[in-house]
């Protein structure tokens, strides 16, 4: 007789997936999400720079945790996380430590998506697989795409990537390098909030969707995707008959 249970996923492959989604759970029941608001920001602005001037590297190091831990409970923050880190460590050093945290935090979710749920979209139907198929043959370049170019929300991204299964080091490379503008550009707003909020004003969180921004974004997007538009023609140019 066939033997069903080997083809069952096993419980434990849904741990690490379980513990993020009942942490997230909590930290939304507890209020946290009350704190990634500009206002929260300038009612603790003190006591946070003061926190960064005395910790020095430990204050940075313990950011970056803290934006890897709220991007791997797939919470809708790396924006806000961003501007904080230009605001508390000023725009070069704050983009970095957000391409750090932002990578850290995403293959975190990406290796218990992966680990949950990946084998599940191969019994998918043959649409599914297919499209699945295409994603991991050029998943470097659709994966740069998808960080330069703000389509989908940065967490969604890391959900859907768990759950084709993609290589890692793919994944991480591509994460890494695809955050680099953004990150910058949010971290530049940031390093320029105290002027904002002294004023009583607020930065224009829509900034990267001005022409000024966006367009040099998606013409690196676009050479991103020139090998693999290449690849698709000249393969449709090989199947034609002579």
């Amino acid at each position: 007789m066939p033997d069903h249970s080997a083809s069952r996923p096993k419980l434990s492959r849904f741990v690490p997936l379980g513990v993020l989604i009942l942490a997230a759970v909590l930290f939304v029941a507890l209020g946290g999400l009350r704190y990634r608001s500009l206002s929260a920001l300038a009612e603790n602005s003190e006591w946070l720079r003061e926190f960064v001037a005395q910790g020095g590297m430990a204050a940075g190091l313990a950011f970056v945790l803290t934006y890897a831990g709220l991007v791997a409970l797939s919470l809708p923050a790396a924006a806000f996380l961003s501007i904080t880190s230009g605001f508390l460590f000023g725009c070069w050093l704050g983009a970095i430590y957000a391409v750090l945290g932002a990578t850290i935090g995403a293959t975190v979710v990406f290796l218990a998506v992966r680990a949950g749920i990946a084998g599940l979209v191969e019994r998918a139907g043959p649409r599914i697989r297919r499209l699945e198929t295409g994603f991991r043959e050029d998943a470097l370049s659709y994966l740069l795409v998808l960080r330069l170019v703000p389509i989908f929300p940065f967490w969604l991204v890391n959900l859907a990537a768990g759950a084709v299964g993609l290589r890692l080091p793919v994944y991480v490379l591509a994460t890494l390098v695809g955050m680099i503008p953004t990150s910058f550009v949010y971290a530049s707003l940031g390093s320029g909030l105290s002027d904002l909020l002294a004023a009583g004003d607020h930065p224009d969180l829509a900034i990267l969707y001005r022409p000024s921004v966006l367009l040099p974004i998606i013409g690196l997007a676009v050479l991103v995707l020139l090998p693999v538009l290449y690849k698709r023609w000249r393969n449709g140019r090989s199947k034609q008959p002579a």
